[in-house]
């Protein structure tokens, strides 16, 4: 298949944002009057829907089984996620190869993200630079959240590409019902934050271990 263009997630799948994450959630949970701290591995399990079931999840996970402290939570969320977003961030090991590769074979790329819009492109312009993608959408008003498609439509839209053009990448169960709900060819990051085993359930038609595998993949190998 020539596909033409190529949406990505975010979190756990262009870059790896987990130690931002952790840390600011631990945060907000501190100064809930939380004192457990929420480890990288739980953060992984927890993030993906949202800063708002984030918080949710969070909030259970330290022992809030009332959920009595959610919108202090939500208050206090963005202003510490906005300071301490670009937290060691880094791009996963090929990732930047195979994108550059993508471009040279003429590929849109574009990213769809449930990260609130200005930290999206916060984390993309530390890591990538500025207009390195051709497309950005995060979290905003308007626009529903993955795994609705209406953000995917979107993106088919402004890039011009027929679905079948497309791939989606993500490495979460909300990244594969958002493919299966858009009529794109998935791509399973294992690289990122959930297992194999949890991508495998939805029948992505690639799933990787390594960036670079994808590009065997589609044909760009060469």
């Amino acid at each position: 298949m020539n596909y033409t263009a190529c949406i990505f997630d975010l979190d756990g799948t262009i870059i790896n944002t987990i130690h931002s994450l952790t840390y600011t959630t631990n945060l907000v949970m501190k100064q809930c009057g939380l004192e457990t701290e929420l480890t990288e591995a739980q953060m992984k399990m927890i993030v993906g829907d949202g800063y708002r079931k984030q918080m949710e999840r969070s909030l259970l996970a330290c022992g809030d089984c009332n959920l009595s402290h959610y919108e202090e939570a939500l208050r206090i969320y963005p202003k510490l996620f906005q300071e301490n977003c670009l937290y060691q961030l880094e791009a996963y090991e090929g990732m930047r190869e195979m994108l550059d590769r993508m471009k040279i074979a003429g590929m849109k790329l574009a990213v769809l993200t449930n990260k609130p819009h200005a930290r999206a492109l916060d984390n993309i312009r530390a890591v990538y630079g500025e207009n390195y993608f051709d497309y950005v959408l995060g979290e905003q008003e308007g626009i529903p959240k993955k795994p609705d498609p209406t953000g995917v439509f979107h993106i088919l839209k402004v890039l011009n590409v027929k679905p079948e053009q497309c791939l989606y990448m993500g490495d979460t169960n909300t990244d594969m019902k958002t493919a299966i709900a858009a009529g794109l060819d998935a791509v399973g990051a294992i690289w990122g934050f959930r297992t194999k085993e949890e991508l495998e359930q939805f029948h992505p038609k690639y799933l990787a271990k390594h960036p670079m595998d994808v590009l065997k993949m589609i044909g760009l190998n060469e």
